[in-house]
């Protein structure tokens, strides 16, 4: 901060057309505001903020010497950096600009020219009364660390650290599965285009997803953490430092050769999570075919070689494995990194229909669509056969909006169900061209591209789509070898296979996330964006972006471009030297200060932390963190917080103004 000088204040009205002249006399205020102290000169335009409105301001500041300037227009929310840059390029330090608002704060919510008149110079005498205390404030600069941290190996994080690694820079990627590939490598054909011929060997989301883990896993620019989680967040945008927990695989991957002989000689078998427990995998295990890094992993969990039985002398695995790959000695260990930037990209759950006990999901013919994917997929448990306990289903029923848009429950719509149910009714229609298919719903929302003409396409072959009140009841109950399905509005439906259309959650650890990373969460639990509309990939914590389905439900579309968008926002800090901190932020007078945490505990930033000085406990600010909101100001009980700009002496000089003297 540098000596103030004796205040040479100008003075600018703005009419904004007749936004304002409507109902301020805007030469009249002009007029006024020349009797103030301080000031120099004072002026009234049509508009302020123009090109030539500018440039009047600059040529004032260089002929007259100012070294405060007051602008009464609009809102500062919209022009403010304007007026900022003019007077900084004319010489004069921006934080002794002042600004008004007479628009928003007068000229929109007065009919009464006279009154609106008298308010628009109170308003503008409070600026001026402040505007001789303000203070020439130099910004400061903190460096950059040009790397960054993506959360999250789903096909956001995967894609939005290949985006990052492509313009040069380091990435730290970390999955706290085995492998990358997320919740979309479970999936079989994608929508609306199936990308794949019916006759494919292959599965479409190995053909589209694959190619993309591996180009990620072996780019020299992206370090990849598989079975890791982040364990600690520290530092602010521009200088994260981050501590990664990096769990055991007991397999090292530089040996590992994906042989299968370690899992034919395992004795342990457990439902396959990846298969959605459709299936079983040994306690050392591939998560998947094609998963990438393609290195076994052992589970210690349920590897009896940790607890007891015939592996814990002689382990079975590390017996038959000729490379040797297998490593009990493995232990858990922490590396730190530094970043500029993060984006979080940790994806969703599925929602659990077991809680819905009218829907019967434990009956072996009721299933959802996640498992219906797997069941359908050629590389799946069943090799693609849509068998139900080896009988071929003869009619199949979807039931829409499972576990989304409920009076109680998820109010939210999960965005991709309708679209999921048409196309694995089309799936169906394909694989079993005799079948019945019938959907039961409340509304279809196809909202993306070639997703209408898709649904379309779906009913034109014959899937029958039933409409049903959202808040309805829908029962699914046993019937011999078959299920009936009981709807009001409707008659019973006999089927063979019963598929319910899940929704998208939270995950379970988003809360523990949400701690460490220290990112808000809205009401449904999905982390929430800084606004809604105009910084959707932002955080309200600097530096920290989102991508894919952990801010909400997302397609895959949205999700990549999504993840594209955090790595450019991400891209654009680490690109810099430099970062400019704010100027309104918070400092504490610690010889007032007598520690007693209030400030702490109102800072949802956490930008302040006690420091020990002299023996005493005293609070420091970390300008790169604060956003100047004011919350610790007002709960400091010895006055010892103030914020550079709106400071105690400057705000009580304005309710001095606006007590003394005519207004007009």
């Amino acid at each position: 901060m540098v000596e103030p000088k004796e205040p040479k204040i100008g003075v600018y009205i703005c009419e904004c057309g007749l936004n304002i002249a409507a109902t301020v006399d805007c030469e009249k205020v002009a007029k006024l505001a020349e009797s103030l102290p301080n000031v120099v000169v004072s002026k009234f335009y049509k508009y302020t903020c123009s090109e030539p409105g500018q440039a009047m301001i600059k040529e004032d500041i260089k002929e007259l010497g100012l070294n405060r300037v007051v602008v009464a227009s609009c809102s500062p929310r919209m022009h403010e950096p304007t007026f900022r840059n003019a007077v900084k390029e004319a010489g004069m330090n921006p934080a002794c600009f002042e600004m008004a608002n007479i628009r928003e704060h007068c000229s929109w919510i007065h009919k009464d020219k006279e009154k609106g008149t008298k308010k628009a110079f109170e308003l503008v005498k409070m600026a001026v009364a402040k505007a001789a205390l303000l203070v020439p404030l130099e910004a400061q600069e903190a460096s950059v660390t040009p790397k960054a941290l993506v959360v999250g190996g789903g096909i956001s994080g995967v894609q939005a650290a290949l985006d990052i690694a492509r313009r040069g820079f380091q990435v730290y990627l970390v999955e706290r599965n085995p492998t990358l590939g997320g919740n979309a490598a479970r999936l079989g054909k994608w929508f609306p285009l199936q990308q794949c011929a019916d006759t494919c060997l292959g599965s479409c989301s190995y053909c589209i997803l694959v190619p993309d883990l591996r180009d990620c896993y072996n780019d020299p620019n992206i370090e990849v953490f598989t079975n890791s989680e982040i364990e600690e967040v520290e530092g602010y945008v521009g200088n994260f430092k981050i501590k990664i927990r990096k769990k055991p695989t007991y397999v090292d991957k530089k040996r590992c050769v994906a042989c299968n002989l370690c899992t034919e000689v395992c004795p342990v078998s457990v439902p396959n999570e990846f298969n959605l427990g459709m299936d079983e995998r040994k306690a050392i295990y591939i998560p998947f075919m094609e998963a990438v890094p393609k290195t076994y992993t052992i589970d210690e969990e349920n590897c009896i070689h940790f607890s007891s039985g015939e592996c814990v002398e002689n382990p079975k695995c590390k017996e038959v494995c000729v490379w040797g790959a297998v490593d009990f000695e493995q232990e858990e260990e922490m590396e730190e990194v530094e970043v500029g930037a993060i984006v979080l990209a940790t994806g969703h759950e599925i929602f659990d229909p077991s809680t819905k006990e009218e829907l019967n999901h434990q009956h072996p013919r009721v299933i959802t669509t996640p498992e219906f994917e797997r069941l359908s997929c050629i590389v799946g448990p069943t090799k693609g056969s849509l068998d139900i306990d080896g009988k071929t289903p003869e009619k199949v029923v979807f039931i829409q909006c499972v576990g989304s848009r409920e009076k109680e429950g998820n109010a939210y719509c999960s965005r991709v169900c309708c679209m999921v149910t048409a196309k694995e009714a089309h799936t169906v229609r394909q694989r079993l061209p005799d079948a019945k298919v019938v959907v039961y719903h409340s509304d279809v929302r196809t909202f993306g591209k070639g997703q209408e003409e898709f649904f379309m396409k779906v009913k034109d072959e014959g899937v029958e789509y039933r409409r049903r009140e959202k808040d309805g009841d829908i029962r699914v109950e046993e019937k011999g070898d078959k299920v009936v399905i009981k709807c009001e509005g409707h008659p019973d439906e006999e089927a063979d296979l019963v598929v319910l259309a899940v929704g998208m959650i939270p995950r379970e650890d988003a809360i523990d996330m949400s701690r460490v990373m220290n990112v808000s969460r809205s009401g449904d639990g999905f982390f929430l964006e800084a606004h809604p509309k105009l910084r959707p990939i932002d955080t309200f914590t600097d530096g920290i972006f989102l991508a894919g389905s952990c801010q909400g439900p997302k397609d895959i579309p949205d999700s990549l471009a999504q993840a594209s968008g955090a790595a450019a926002r991400a891209c654009g800090i680490i690109s810099k030297e430099k970062l400019l901190l704010g100027e309104n932020v918070a400092f504490v007078d610690q010889d007032l200060c007598i520690g007693c945490e209030a400030c702490l505990e109102s800072c949802q930033f956490s930008a302040i932390s006690l420091l020990d000085k002299d023996g005493k406990m005293v609070a420091y600010v970390n300008e790169a963190l604060c956003k100047g909101c004011g919350t610790c100001i007002a709960s400091c009980k010895s006055g010892a917080i103030q914020q550079r700009g709106y400071n105690d002496e400057q705000l009580l000089k304005m309710i001095s103004a606006l007590a003394e003297g005519d207004s007009g």
